[in-house]
């Protein structure tokens, strides 16, 4: 529940920003038609966002020609990109178990292995394209599964998933969002003549969804049409709205972000923080009294007792989680203190709160959920009447601090 949280407040947020990101494309004609790249620009500009980018779309070139071919390589290594985006040859991923895992799965990994290699931040993306328009009669004799489209297309949808789960990456739903649209808006043809290739509608399809996973933006913000009707344009968005953007998690995006995340032992006034954040690899602490620390896994030794508010951010590639919580600081009570049996009443209250059995001098003070002061008391007494009728309604801190031993109790009060 945390995850999924944090990733709504943060897709909410990546929403209000423009951002710029670069990008290097990667495929054959299946990216370079219409130019997809263009549009995945051109949609972008129109939500005020910025997309830099190069390609390399030779003509029905597969991934084992991608992961030795010299301009692909050095178009990887040209910049430090956001993402590359690895488009197979339409028809490899949906080859026979055997073929795949031999021509196809090794190669992906050695591109990601390429990519990273020329920038570990830089996240790879799977452009899972789709199953043609009949099915693969080219290979429907010899592999029975592609003789239809949806036998193709559920195979296509399988591996690219498998490839973007082994490399850890994002995966582009461009076939998901395809069968989206055949099967709700029947009339928009994704197809050109040669029912393989994407037509303008398919092409913007593509363009949409590359634009909410790259931005992790709803693509129904997008005001860039192409050549399209404006209905079949807002129909194609709502469709990468529910298949690709409203299940971000589903193909990775966010799924490797940093999740900051910590417990603690405690000593008096030593803590020392036992850092369970995953996917992060750099730390900043704050301690809530001034002090901060890189330290993985630090110990912090409290100079005065008081009710810290602990953050940590955890950091990976610029992206950032933060965590904290609140922690009473004080040592362990003298025997003045154990023995003062002290009771406080009424407790929630609205005006005044009554305390006996203080320990002789002492200092009693109401603090903030924040550890700020709101009054103190001097007593040599053993009762106290405080009047909190002027304070907001929420939860205070009581506390009672010996002036012989400068030790502090802490009690929870509630002011109604």
């Amino acid at each position: 529940m945390k995850n999924i949280l944090l990733l709504l407040a943060l897709f909410s947020s990546l929403n209000l920003y423009s951002q710029t990101k670069k990008v290097l494309f990667i495929g054959n004609s299946y990216t370079g038609v219409n130019n997809l790249p263009q549009l995945v620009y051109n949609v972008a500009l129109s939500v005020g966002d910025t997309l830099i980018y190069d390609k390399h779309t030779p003509g029905g070139a597969r991934l084992m020609q991608h992961a030795t071919n010299a301009t692909a390589l050095a178009k990887i290594n040209s910049d430090n990109w956001d993402h590359v985006v690895l488009q197979a040859q339409s028809q490899e991923p949906s080859f026979s178990d055997g073929q795949v895992a031999s021509e196809v799965f090794p190669y992906a990994e050695i591109l990601c292995d390429s990519i990273r290699a020329n920038n570990e931040c830089t996240r790879p993306i799977f452009y899972m394209t789709w199953g043609r328009e009949n099915g693969d009669a080219s290979n429907c004799a010899v592999w029975p599964p592609v003789c239809t489209y949806e036998g193709m297309d559920s195979l296509l949808n399988l591996r690219y998933r498998m490839m973007g789960n082994d490399n850890d990456a994002y995966v582009s739903p461009v076939g998901a969002v395809w069968n989206y649209i055949r099967d709700n808006y029947p009339d928009i043809d994704l197809y050109s003549n040669d029912g393989s290739h994407p037509s303008t509608a398919g092409s913007y399809a593509a363009a949409c969804t590359f634009y909410s996973i790259i931005f992790r933006k709803d693509p129904t913000l997008v005001l860039f049409n192409s050549s399209l009707l404006d209905t079949d344009a807002d129909a194609i968005k709502e469709a990468v709205r529910i298949i690709a953007f409203s299940e971000l998690l589903e193909w990775n995006v966010g799924a490797y972000d940093p999740e900051a995340d910590f417990s603690y032992t405690q000593n008096d006034t030593e803590i020392t923080f036992m850092n369970s954040s995953e996917n992060a690899d750099s730390f900043q602490w704050d301690f809530g009294d001034g002090d901060i620390s890189s330290e993985k896994n630090p110990t912090h030794i409290f100079q005065n007792n008081n009710i810290f508010t602990i953050q940590l951010i955890a950091e990976r590639c610029g992206v950032v989680d933060t965590f904290s919580t609140e922690i009473v600081v004080e040592v362990v009570a003298t025997k003045d203190l154990l023995d003062a049996k002290i009771s406080i009443f009424p407790n929630p209250t609205e005006n005044l709160i009554n305390i006996k059995g203080i320990p002789k001098e002492s200092t009693v003070q109401i603090v903030d959920d924040l550890g700020r002061e709101i009054q103190r008391i001097y007593t040599s007494n053993n009762t106290l009447q405080m009047n909190i009728s002027s304070l907001a309604q929420g939860v205070y801190f009581l506390k009672i601090k010996n002036k012989r031993d400068g030790i502090v109790l802490v009690e929870k009060i509630i002011k109604n």
